[in-house]
Formats: C-alpha cells, sequence, structure tokens
C-alpha cells in the first residue's frame, strides 16, 4: 500500500560517485537545509525555491529529485500498485505528457524496460479510470518526467525537476573523443582550487582541450555565471506544483549577474590540441556558451605548451585530461606523453598549480613531479583520479638511475691488466680529444672508438652514462681464445676509463652490416631511457636489439632536416624508430610521414613523437612495404629522407631489396613524390657501394658523405655514404 513519503528530507540531488561531498557542500552554500550525502548523491530539504536554486545552479549534480512516496516492493504488481495509488492529477494534467525513468532490481524482473512499462501503465489506468482519457507519453522532452527506483525492496518514486540531467549545459555542439561531463569537469575544477587561484589573478590552460569542457566550465565558473541558464527545458515545466514566480526570480538574478560578469575583467583563459577538428568542435562550444573572446582556443601540439607571452601572468592552474591512446595509436606512447608534459610543467610553469585527470594514474609517476594530493573520482564506470601538483623544485624528482650509477661508481676499481690498461688508455685518449667538440656543440651521445686498434675489433658508443659494446667477428686468421681474451679486456678497461658501473656497459656481438639482421632481438628487457640530440629527445634500449635505436653516425643529416623543416612537409622512408621525423617536427615541419614495415620499431616512433609532445594527428606512422608504398602514394613532399637498409628479404615484403641492385629504381620512386623544389637525402650504409651516377642525370646530385660525418666518425670514414639530390632547374 503506498503512503506519503515520511522522510525529513524533501529533496535528493543524484550526482556522479565521488562527488558528494563536493555536492554535499554546493547545496548548503545555495541555501539548502538537513543535507545529508549517501552513495551517488545527497539528501536535503528547504523551500520550492531551493529546489529551482539547485536546478540552475548546481555544478556538480546530476539530477534534483522531488520524492513523491517510499513503499515496500517485491515485485512488478507492488510496483504498479504504489505508482496508481498517487495522486498524479496534482502533478500532471490529463493533457499533458510524461516519462518514465526505471533503475533498480527486484525478484523476477529480468529487464528494467518491463518495469518501466508496469509504471506507465499504472499512470495511464490512473487517469483512464477517472477522466476516461490519459496523458501521452513523451520520451525526450515530457510534461513531467518521473523518477522510479527500487533498491532492497523500497520503491521510491519521484518527480525529477531537473527534467535531463544538468551536465547537459546548453552549450555542447558536439564532443571530442570521450568528452569529459560537464559536471565531472566542475569537480575536477573545484578540487584543483580553481576558483582561489581565480579570485587571485591566475591563468587556466588546457593543453589537451579536445572539446573545451574543462575551460568553459572553469569560465563560467570563475565570473559566477549559472551553469543551467542556457537551459530551455526542465522538468518541472508541466508540473502543475510549479511556481513560476520563483522560478522567474532565480533566472532574473542569475541573467543579471551574467551580464555583470561579462563587462568585468576575466582571467587568462586558453586551451590547446593537436587535432584540428577538436578545436573547431571547442571553438564551436565557446560560441554556444557566449564566451567567444573570453575563453581562446589554439591549435598546438603538447611539443609548443609554454606559458602565454603576450600578457605577464605569474601564477595559475594547468589542468588537463590526457588522452587513453586513441589520438596517440598506441597507449605505450601515452608513458612518454606524460613524461613530457611533466618536462614542460617543470620548466615553464614554476610557481603554479597543476592538475592531470586520469584513468591510468601510475603514468603520473613518469612525470618527475611528486603529487602533492590525489583525488579519486569516476569518469562513467572509469575509476579515475585528479592527481594534483604544486610545481616547485622541492617536488621535483631526481633520475633514481643517475643517484644509483653515481653510487656505483665509488667502489674501489680492480687492477687491469696490460691489454686492458692499453685499451682504457685508448679510450680516455679518445674521450679527452672528443669532449670539447661533445660540449660545444651539445653532443651527448658519441662514437669513443671503432677499431682503433686491429686488435681490439669493437665499436664503443656512449649513450648518458651507458655504454653500448658492439663487437665485431675477429678474422679466421685470430685464435678464438684470444679473441675472447680481448673481448674481457675491453670490458674490464670501460668501467675504470669512462667511470661508469659496469651494469650500465652493454655487449653486442655483431657482424658489419648484415642488413635485416639490425633489427633481430636480442633481449626482452623493454629498458628505455631518453637521451638528448640537439632540441629532440629520443628513446634508447641499450639491450634488446642489436642497435639501439639510435643510429649515431646520421646525427649531422638528422640536425640538418631540423633546420630544413620549417613549414615543409617531410617523408621518412625506411624510418626505423623515426628520429629524424622527430628533429622535423621538432624544426616546424607542416606534417610528418614515417613509413616502416616493423611494427616494434612504429610503435617505438610513436613513443619518440609522444616524448615530445607530438600526436598522430599531424606526424604519422605507416606500416608498409616501402618498396611498394612510394609506387602509390599520392601526396607530394618538401624533404625526404631515404635511408634503405643494405639487403632485407623480410617475409612481410612482396619482394627483396639489395641497394646496388635496386637504388636507382628507389630514388626514381621517391624523386616522383618530391615538390619541384625539394631536397631527397639518400644515404645507406653499404661500404661498397657505389652510386649509378649515370642512370640519375636527370637530377643534381650532389655528394656530401663527408659533410655527413660528425667527428666522432672521422676514424671509420666508410661507415655510410650520403648524397642531396634535387630536380633539375627548367
Amino acid at each position: 500500500m503506498s503512503h506519503p513519503a515520511v522522510s525529513a528530507y524533501a529533496y535528493f540531488a543524484t550526482c556522479p560517485k565521488g562527488l558528494e561531498t563536493l555536492l554535499l557542500e554546493e547545496l548548503r552554500s545555495l541555501g539548502a537545509s538537513k543535507v545529508k550525502e549517501t552513495v551517488a548523491g545527497v539528501y536535503f530539504d528547504g523551500p520550492l525555491s531551493i529546489a529551482y536554486r539547485s536546478c540552475l545552479w548546481s555544478r556538480l549534480a546530476n539530477r534534483i529529485l522531488m520524492p513523491l512516496s517510499q513503499d515496500e516492493c517485491r515485485n512488478t504488481d507492488d510496483l504498479y500498485a504504489a505508482v496508481k495509488a498517487l495522486p498524479w492529477e496534482q502533478h500532471l494534467a490529463v493533457d499533458g505528457s510524461f516519462a518514465i525513468d526505471f533503475s533498480g532490481a527486484m525478484p523476477g524482473l529480468k529487464h528494467p524496460h518491463f518495469a518501466a512499462l508496469k509504471a506507465k501503465d499504472a499512470i495511464a489506468d490512473y487517469f483512464t479510470e477517472r477522466f476516461e482519457r490519459r496523458p501521452d507519453v513523451n520520451k525526450d522532452h515530457p510534461g513531467i518526467r518521473v523518477n522510479i527506483r527500487v533498491a532492497k525492496g523500497v520503491l521510491v518514486t519521484s518527480l525529477d525537476l531537473s527534467g535531463e540531467s544538468l551536465h547537459r549545459r546548453g552549450y555542447r555542439q558536439e564532443g571530442g573523443a570521450a568528452p569529459l561531463k560537464e559536471n565531472l569537469a566542475a569537480a575536477i575544477l573545484m578540487r584543483a582550487n580553481w576558483s582561489g587561484i581565480a579570485a587571485r589573478g591566475g591563468a587556466l590552460l588546457d593543453p589537451m582541450c579536445g572539446s573545451g569542457t574543462l575551460l568553459i566550465e572553469g569560465a563560467m565558473m570563475s565570473a559566477n555565471i549559472a551553469p543551467g541558464i542556457l537551459r530551455s527545458y526542465w522538468g518541472f515545466n508541466g508540473w502543475l506544483g510549479h511556481q513560476s514566480k520563483y522560478w522567474d526570480a532565480e533566472l532574473q538574478e542569475a541573467r543579471a549577474l551574467k551580464e555583470a560578469a561579462l563587462q568585468r575583467q576575466w582571467p587568462e583563459i586558453r586551451g590547446y590540441d593537436a587535432s584540428p577538428k577538436a578545436i573547431d568542435i571547442a571553438q564551436q562550444n565557446i560560441d554556444a556558451a557566449g564566451l567567444n573572446g573570453k575563453v581562446r582556443v589554439l591549435r598546438k601540439e603538447l611539443a609548443d605548451f609554454a606559458k602565454p607571452t603576450h600578457v605577464e601572468i605569474d601564477s595559475g592552474l594547468v589542468i588537463c585530461n590526457p588522452p587513453y591512446g586513441e589520438r596517440l595509436g598506441d597507449e605505450s606512447s601515452l608513458l612518454h606523453l606524460y613524461r613530457n608534459l611533466g618536462q614542460t610543467l617543470k620548466k615553464e610553469f614554476v610557481g603554479w598549480q597543476a592538475g592531470v585527470f586520469t584513468g591510468n594514474p601510475e603514468l603520473g609517476k613518469k612525470m618527475g613531479l611528486k603529487n602533492k594530493k590525489q583525488y579519486q573520482l569516476f569518469n562513467g564506470a572509469i575509476a579515475s583520479k585528479l592527481l594534483s601538483f604544486d610545481v616547485q623544485p622541492e617536488y621535483f624528482v631526481e633520475d633514481r638511475r643517475a643517484l644509483t650509477e653515481r653510487d656505483e661508481k665509488s667502489s674501489v676499481p680492480q687492477p687491469l691488466s696490460d691489454g686492458a690498461q692499453m685499451f682504457a688508455n685508448r679510450l680516455r685518449k679518445n674521450r679527452k680529444q672528443l669532449q670539447k667538440w661533445a660540449k660545444n656543440n651539445n653532443v651527448s651521445c658519441y662514437r669513443l672508438y671503432d677499431a682503433d686498434m686491429p686488435e681490439y675489433a669493437v665499436a664503443v658508443d656512449y649513450y648518458e652514462g651507458w655504454v653500448h659494446v658492439a663487437e665485431y667477428s675477429a678474422p679466421a686468421s685470430v685464435d678464438p681464445a684470444v679473441a675472447e681474451q680481448r673481448l674481457r679486456e675491453v670490458m674490464s678497461a670501460i668501467p675504470q676509463a669512462l667511470d661508469v658501473a659496469e651494469k650500465y656497459v652493454v655487449l653486442k656481438q655483431r657482424t658489419r652490416q648484415k642488413g635485416a639482421k639490425q633489427y633481430q632481438k636480442q633481449d626482452s628487457s623493454g629498458d628505455f631511457f631518453e637521451v638528448r640530440e640537439g632540441q629532440a629527445k629520443l628513446l634508447v634500449n641499450m639491450k634488446d636489439y642489436l642497435d639501439t635505436g639510435l643510429f649515431l653516425d646520421h646525427r649531422p643529416v638528422r640536425l640538418k632536416i631540423a633546420e630544413l623543416a620549417k613549414g615543409n612537409r617531410f617523408l621518412n622512408l625506411f624510418c626505423y624508430t623515426a628520429t629524424a621525423s622527430v628533429h622535423a617536427a621538432m624544426g616546424g615541419a607542416t606534417f610528418t610521414d614515417s613509413v616502416d614495415l616493423s611494427s616494434t620499431y612504429l610503435e617505438w616512433a610513436s613513443k619518440n613523437m609522444a616524448l615530445n609532445g607530438f600526436s598522430e594527428t599531424k606526424h604519422r606512422m605507416i606500416r608498409a612495404d616501402v618498396l611498394e608504398w612510394v609506387k602509390t602514394c599520392d601526396n607530394r613532399y618538401d624533404l625526404i629522407l631515404l635511408d634503405p637498409p643494405t639487403f632485407s628479404n623480410s617475409k612481410k615484403m612482396d619482394a627483396t631489396l639489395d641497394i646496388q641492385r635496386d637504388h636507382v629504381a628507389l630514388i626514381h620512386d621517391a624523386m616522383k613524390l618530391l615538390t619541384r623544389d625539394g631536397l631527397l637525402i639518400f644515404s645507406n650504409n653499404q661500404r661498397k657501394f657505389s652510386l649509378a651516377n649515370d642512370q640519375l642525370t636527370d637530377y643534381c646530385v650532389e655528394n656530401k658523405s663527408d659533410w655527413s660525418l660528425d667527428k666522432d666518425f672521422h676514424r671509420s670514414k666508410k661507415i655510410h655514404q650520403c648524397w642531396f639530390i634535387k630536380h633539375q632547374e627548367k
């Protein structure tokens, strides 16, 4: 049997899980009394004007419900009886319309739609029996919306005064990929203390703004604009108990406050995103919110994110909800995106506050910043966290590997054999000769030794605290036992000569440049670390592959590409880990395309891009057989790098590649993709390679091999050859 609600709470505000405490405080500030939070909602009391004010002003609630009755409910028959027993003519006109929202569970109920139908029938039968006609059902914009919830055998029937979820403010014309709901965005900003920062004149910046929800909510919050002011439909529009004079008074006051706010000085509120589509959507939403000129958005990669310089801004909040991988392709690239974001915060925003809302809170540890607080929130069903940062030097996290390395280097060195001492002396001599050059040219990774002494046939490369040793095959005339002894001498000499811990010296055994063998997997450590080259940050892996992911001998070519890239379209063929593409992006390329057949190296390439703050919006990774791809590509490029392997017979390829045999056809195909004034850089590492100049007479060909080798490779000038190729002038 139905009976009037006996609860002391006249209303119930629903909200996403995790927002209950914030919502309680908000409702109390709006004038509500007897507030009490529960899971996913807050009970409160007050006159009807408080309910109207909550609908108009709550930034956090989903719905404002007015309970009509509370009943025991064991099955759908009980539900029907309880709903039908209410005096519906007090709430709904017979020529009006209604809709039912049902949630919950009860014995025997297999589908909630059936329970909603039973409730609809109860209201329809109530009117038919009394008036011989009934209101219509309107699922989109009903005169009243009835909310029915069953939990633990208790049925609560309520009027939904909001009509539709309050997170729908009315300004969102279109959402981007997985957009934040507006009330969740407001909660994130509240937890990040945006109102306090704005009151002190701080700025609000979002480097990955998507459809602009955080920016718009932040603007409305700082200007004290009612979040519901743009809405035209409310759940009380067709309610017979609606008191329009109270609602009109609330609405008139909110409009006056907004008008006054638009005349005041606003804080700097700016957003950026790599996606042109996202920026277009954000601008549409800003316009719809009436905030054009107050909130500004601009297409910009994370790599270019910096503190605005057009006005002096001493403090503010950097807030963002990084993507879940859909804009970067490979989710593992997110680790490097977070690292880039942390580096930018430490470089540009000391003294600011920052907030990162993420479903991957562990990635926050990669930012190099200790967060001062974490807040648990739910993005739909996804448990997420807001990581709150105070960007101050005392919260910067130092590289633990560097600390460990310094501690280990304090151990007492062991005596070296005569051969090992001779090798150590050569390393020290080479390093002394290179150090001034490396420092002056900002080179942190370089070759120290390349079989300078024939009896020690190894190449030694230094990578910012790591040492990569590649052993060449000894000639047949050398006793294997002697070769093994010399290798032991090399490995014992390096830690002492270069002052590094043994664990950071990695040995690879190889033969000189055997084409595809350079790509074979050696280990599965998964250990990547970051090095710098010019303005680029690049990931190297010392253990898992024969090569590290960064060919040091091509450094001048990559730096030249960075110099030439501005405003140009760049193509990287046989891109490997796309280090040259990163340089092109850093140099201001309009876009880059990187083509390779290896998914492993393209994933690595995506990580390199993400580490530098670039997305695949402008910088595409294309998995394809280059020999076939260049024949069908219809794009044109201003700058092309063609750096093929010496030989390849991958099972994934339709044909084999022999660079001596195939280079003319490959160059011809690449030149078809080059603009009239463009430049093709062709290089390869086959030591006996000979360019077929007589077959390339249609082009201007300039041998740049000597130029392309830096000081650390002058001992091995045959390591690669390089040419600049252009179209003949007409």
